[in-house]
């Protein structure tokens, strides 16, 4: 009795079941968790993706298990994964940022627009490579969006766009977003002279409270006039920001930055991750993608760079390059690279705050690009 009682266990066990592909995209898991709490790399994206990605790759779990019938349940994950299908997560998110998020920089400093401009660069060029690799005009527009270095927007349109493609282009995003620390500075020390990145920049003009108030209404009526597509994203991060900058709803500001963003951010990240399971996400257009995203992201940093070296001629040595990287649409942490780097050059250079205006900038960037390629093909 005893003996039949193990085995019943054993066979139901995940240990039955266990491949190397599940073996692979375990040790993958494990790999990000130490990258998230000993490296530190952005571990409020990185700790739950990880952990997601190894919940689902045990056998057996069912966390990702459609209901079998309507009188049956599905999974936990499954369950808090229609937020990312549906495209609620990325709006929640975004309306977080909005709040957390000082347009202040890019509202004095209007030229930050170009170098968010500049830094969607690698999106065009994965869309163009992502084609001749076969990929249909939907599918290689959600893997060019990846360059943007915007998880939700990247979530948003690949959910309009390219729906069976979400798990991969989802992981590939996030996970990027959470690497830059790694990805970045070689790109920056590569783009730049030592010369560059000493350059010291002088504090840019103190903003007005009506200017920082008249922004996110006219930003959200000249964009979703333009691009109504963009709506959902540009609607929820110029609310948060509103909800800021009014000094009138300080109860809602504080929610949305952070009770409402934290907890968005665990149910995003965990099925972000736990979409990434062996079966489906071992396979060669698995690969491409994240090939594709990795190089989307590189050109799309070295687009902001560009413009940034082109700022600094414009205006005589007043502009340091680095602060082009930053263009990528993850905020705050492209901000915080530039900074980082421009104080490895020079300790007295502080850049964080002139980064955060082409930071921004990616913001309303990405989300603009997402709203044209959703306009052209979906």
């Amino acid at each position: 009795m005893f003996i039949e009682a193990i085995q019943k266990i054993w066979v139901s066990s995940g240990f039955v079941s266990l491949t190397w592909q599940h073996l692979v995209m375990i040790l993958i898991a494990c790999i990000l968790v130490y990258l998230a709490i000993v490296k530190k790399f952005e571990p409020m994206l990185l700790l739950p993706i990880a952990f997601g990605i190894l919940l689902v790759n045990l056998p057996f779990t069912g966390l990702m298990d459609a209901p079998a019938s309507s009188s049956e349940a599905g999974g936990l994950l499954y369950y808090l994964y229609q937020g990312v299908k549906k495209g609620i997560y990325p709006s929640l998110i975004f309306l977080g940022i909005g709040a957390m998020t000082d347009f202040g920089p890019l509202i004095a400093r209007p030229a930050s627009l170009f170098i968010g401009a500049g830094a969607q660069f690698g999106i065009a060029i994965a869309f163009t490579l992502a084609t001749a690799l076969g990929f249909t005009p939907q599918e290689a527009a959600s893997i060019g969006i990846i360059g943007g270095a915007d998880g939700p927007t990247a979530i948003f349109l690949t959910s309009k766009l390219a729906p069976a493609l979400l798990p991969a282009i989802a992981v590939a995003a996030y996970s990027y977003m959470a690497l830059i620390p790694m990805i970045q500075p070689p790109l920056m020390r590569l783009m730049t002279s030592k010369k560059d990145r000493e350059i010291k920049m002088e504090q840019t003009r103190t903003v007005s409270k009506l200017e920082k108030i008249c922004f996110p209404i006219i930003v959200t009526i000249f964009c979703v006039l333009l691009l109504p597509s963009t709506a959902p994203l540009i609607g929820m991060l110029m609310l948060g920001n509103l909800f800021k900058e009014s000094g009138v709803v300080e109860r809602l500001s504080s929610t949305a930055q952070n009770a409402l963003i934290n907890i968005v951010t665990i149910f995003l990240g965990v099925t972000v991750g736990a979409t990434a399971n062996a079966e489906t996400f071992l396979k060669l257009d698995t690969i491409k993608i994240i090939a594709l995203g990795l190089f989307a992201f590189m050109f799309s940093t070295i687009g902001g760079l560009l413009l940034g070296k082109l700022m600094c001629v414009i205006t005589k040595g007043k502009i340091n390059p680095l602060i082009g990287s930053a263009g990528v649409s993850a905020v705050p942490m492209a901000a915080r690279v530039s900074q980082i780097e421009g104080q490895k050059a020079n300790p007295s250079n502080f850049l964080l705050m002139h980064a955060m205006g082409p930071n921004v900038a990616g913001v309303i960037g990405s989300a603009v690009s997402a709203g044209v390629l959703l306009a052209l093909f979906g």
